[in-house]
């Protein structure tokens, strides 16, 4: 199984993952030509790609789904409370090959399986995602206000996951954001600070790779991020940080 950040931050999200003969792509937060020539990169096409699933209605995650199923022709496996607020807020255009799921649901590609997963998170109806094959499993873990139970018992079971590491609570109270804004990301809908992911990891016995996702742009630093995971984290997991600007390269378990 292999995997690909594209990009990741609120600028655009989009993440690519290979199993078997299955090539998914999660969120359509950057553009059709900008994620065609990253994935060009390591030798992957998005012609090649099966499906792609959107995990909420936030512009970073979806704005460009349209121009994707326009272009490339695949599915667009998403909510449909998702979809009703995402076409009104981000005018997606003309969609032909829509499939609904609802959070909770599994969604079948062969033998691969996603596994959706209700969100604390402020979109409307969002997911995070289990992508399995027989013998694998990778989890997509971002735009997360709080950690369940459930989560821990999930990340148990995983080989690999892209983390939010959002904000680093110092640099978040002490920086230029207003006190709604502030409160919007420490709050149960909004994001998990690099404390808050660490800790979750902590439950992922089984974890080869971790990578930190959806980190801010003001409020975190990828190096503060890896210092304050490695301060908790068995120094055995692999820690990898998605850029907010380009490709991380194949992450493979």
């Amino acid at each position: 199984m292999n995997a690909i950040s594209l990009q990741s931050g609120s600028n655009g999200n989009c993440i690519y993952i290979e199993t078997g003969n299955k090539r998914l792509l999660f969120d359509a937060g950057i553009s059709s030509a900008e994620a065609q020539r990253r994935l060009a990169a390591f030798g992957r096409n998005m012609r090649d790609v099966d499906a792609l699933i959107i995990s909420h209605d936030h512009g970073d995650h979806v704005r460009h789904a349209g121009v994707y199923q326009r272009r490339y022709g695949f599915p667009v496996f998403i909510t449909q409370k998702t979809f009703g607020h995402a076409v009104q807020r981000h005018n997606l255009g003309k969609l032909d090959n829509i499939h609904f799921f609802s959070s909770g649901q599994e969604i079948r590609f062969d033998n691969v399986v996603v596994q959706s997963m209700p969100s604390p998170h402020d979109g409307v109806d969002g997911s995070v995602f289990v992508v399995s094959s027989p013998e694998k499993k990778i989890g997509i873990f971002t735009d997360i206000g709080f950690v369940s139970e459930d989560m821990y018992q999930t990340i148990a079971k995983l080989d690999a996951v892209f983390i939010e590491s959002n904000y680093d609570p110092e640099m978040l109270r002490n920086g230029h954001y207003p006190g709604f804004l502030k409160q919007r990301i420490t709050g149960p809908h909004g994001h998990l600070s690099n404390r808050q992911s660490a800790e979750l990891l902590l439950a992922g016995d089984n974890l080869k790779w971790a990578c930190l996702a959806h980190l801010s742009n003001n409020n975190n630093d990828p190096l503060l991020a890896l210092r304050t995971h490695r301060e908790i984290v068995p120094e055995k997991l692999r820690l990898y940080v998605a850029s907010r600007h380009k490709a991380t390269g194949v992450l493979s378990i």
